[in-house]
């Protein structure tokens, strides 16, 4: 009896002391996001499964089961289009097959630039030329010729116009000509570039890196080590660069790493995980998220439906982050901002200034480098030491051979001397207003067209979204850039317009979306069945899909 009862008593023991593990285990599954962006490894399983599919030229033009007329209005749409942007470039073409056996960017670029089903069978017909051979105000100039209004924003370089970086590029290079690539000592101009980024970030230090993916990197390093926990926040669709422990799931051959959670952002439930496990070093937030949150980049290369969504509210997300930056104070986790992307895009002093919400690291990069390659880490003085005077052996090590390079530095002090500049200060007046005016402008425009496109805004930073159910809203690039458009490889899915274009400037691009749209319509990519929606769409391609597995 006595035995038993002792069993029993540390049977309940045991029990006991699981229960809050068990409860927190519960917690931190319903915080993570419900896709597979939520849960790694079973992204990567599911990755492995999804067949490659090829559709003939037959698939291509009626997967969606258009009629007759319709689909022969599509194949004699393609074939002037194919023709018209052959004939219009063909240097620029010629370059872009001649490099591209060798330069496996192009190669994936090209391959992922539309779902995968359709991308054999329009590689075999259309190519877009890679290169470009100049750019002035808000255009670039291909080997042929051709100008197109640019909203590649070159990745998210180009915040104030091309001519703006050249001439900080110039000025750069002059101001460091005498010590020219000289490493590990630095030009005078490094201090300035210091003092003014501490200025403008808030924070007390700062450290150079060779990219917005390493400043991302040591900021995570630099969290880990002062907090002495392992587990790293991120949130579902948010890119923090192309490392492993930020990158989880399809697009990184290596493992998931279990020090990584991603969970959903705006939710209580993600709250309630940081307010009670004691392993979390730091949550990564990433300010463009916030036009399309707990959803991945968009990209034309996964537009099989119209079900791409976008919509920004400042005010809830600014409330999001308050709540983030309270709950991180109390438990001791550090609040990175990563600003590579929005940084001195949405203000002069980035996302921190613009919701007003300090973070504990800031990392920034694209922009600051006056259009040279750079990242950087500011941050509270104690979080930015790499070293423990009580334990001198261990420390967080990080350099980089580039990472002061002399010209780099001169081009990050000349765009800061412009960034002071009253004219240019001036940009930031009513920005808002401005492009969510423009973005009014477009989406009125296009419903008076009878048009589906419609577009999202986070101030300079677009989405088109498509207001029909099609599988074919990705055919938009293509038409766009025959009407005079050039776009990132992604396609439709983000536009980058910068502070420097006009009224004028915007209105040009109105005009040429309005022509590709029309254009679009008339060669039938946009008809659909009375049956037909996002949902029946996306339940063929999976019946598809699971066809071509089973006959595998």
């Amino acid at each position: 009896m006595n035995e038993a009862f002792l069993l029993s008593t540390l049977a309940l023991a045991a029990i006991a002391a699981l229960a809050p593990a068990a409860k927190r285990r519960v917690e931190l599954s319903l915080a993570k996001h419900p896709s597979l962006t939520g849960h790694a490894r079973m992204a990567r399983r599911v990755a492995k499964l999804v067949p490659g599919v090829d559709y003939d030229e037959a698939r291509f033009f009626g997967s969606d089961h258009a009629p007759a007329d319709v689909q022969a209005r599509r194949r004699a749409g393609f074939a002037r289009l194919a023709s018209d942007l052959a004939e219009a470039a063909p240097r620029s073409i010629a370059a872009t097959r001649s490099a591209r056996e060798a330069i496996p960017d192009l190669q994936f670029t090209s391959a992922y630039r539309v779902p995968f089903h359709y991308s054999a069978c329009l590689r075999r017909h259309v190519t877009l030329g890679a290169f470009v051979d100049a750019a002035d105000g808000v255009q670039v100039t291909d080997l042929d010729g051709n100008r197109y209004h640019d909203l590649t924003g070159s990745y998210g370089v180009n915040v104030f116009g091309v001519d703006f970086y050249k001439d900080c590029i110039a000025q750069g290079a002059a101001l460091v000509s005498d010590l020219g690539p000289v490493l590990g000592s630095y030009h005078p101009c490094v201090a300035d570039n210091v003092r003014r980024l501490v200025a403008l970030s808030g924070q007390d230090a700062v450290s150079f890196h060779m990219s917005g993916t390493e400043a991302v990197m040591q900021a995570v390093r630099l969290a880990r080590y002062h907090t002495r926990k392992s587990r790293l926040v991120r949130f579902s669709g948010a890119y923090h660069g192309w490392w492993d422990d930020v990158q989880p799931g399809p697009g990184n051959p290596t493992p998931p790493s279990d020090r990584t959670y991603t969970l959903r952002e705006m939710d209580e439930r993600t709250l309630k995980v940081l307010r009670t496990r004691r392993d979390i070093a730091c949550v990564l937030v990433n300010p463009i998220q916030a036009l399309h949150p707990n959803r991945a980049a968009p990209g034309d290369g996964s537009l099989i439906d119209g079900s791409r969504r976008a919509d920004y509210d400042r005010a809830a997300y600014t409330e999001w982050l308050r709540q983030l930056r309270r709950v991180c104070t109390e438990r001791g986790i550090v609040l990175i901002f990563d600003e590579v992307f929005v940084g001195f895009r949405l203000a002069a002093g980035g996302a921190q200034e613009y919701f007003g919400v300090r973070a504990d690291l800031v990392t920034y990069g694209k922009t600051l480098g006056g259009g040279l390659p750079i990242g950087a880490v500011c941050g509270r003085a104690d979080l930015m030491q790499r070293s423990r005077a009580d334990r001198p052996a261990d420390i967080c090590f990080a350099r980089g051979t580039f990472n002061s390079h002399p010209a780099v530095m001169g081009a990050m002090s000349a765009f800061l001397d412009r960034l002071e500049l009253p004219e240019v200060q001036a940009r930031y007046a009513g920005l808002d207003a401005t492009w969510n005016a423009r973005c009014a402008q477009f989406n009125r425009r296009m419903e008076d067209e009878g048009l589906p496109m419609r577009a999202a805004n986070l101030s300079t930073i677009w989405t088109i979204t498509y207001a029909t159910p099609s599988r074919y809203h990705w055919m938009a690039q293509f038409y766009l850039r025959r009407a005079g458009i050039a776009l990132s490889w992604v396609g439709t899915g983000r536009l980058i317009f910068t502070l420097a274009h006009t009224q004028a400037d915007f209105d040009a691009v109105l005009e040429r979306f309005v022509a590709a749209g029309r254009a679009m319509r008339d060669d039938g990519w946009w008809w659909h069945g009375p049956a037909q929606d996002d949902r029946s769409i996306r339940r063929g391609v999976l019946r598809e899909l699971i066809a071509q597995r089973l006959r595998r």
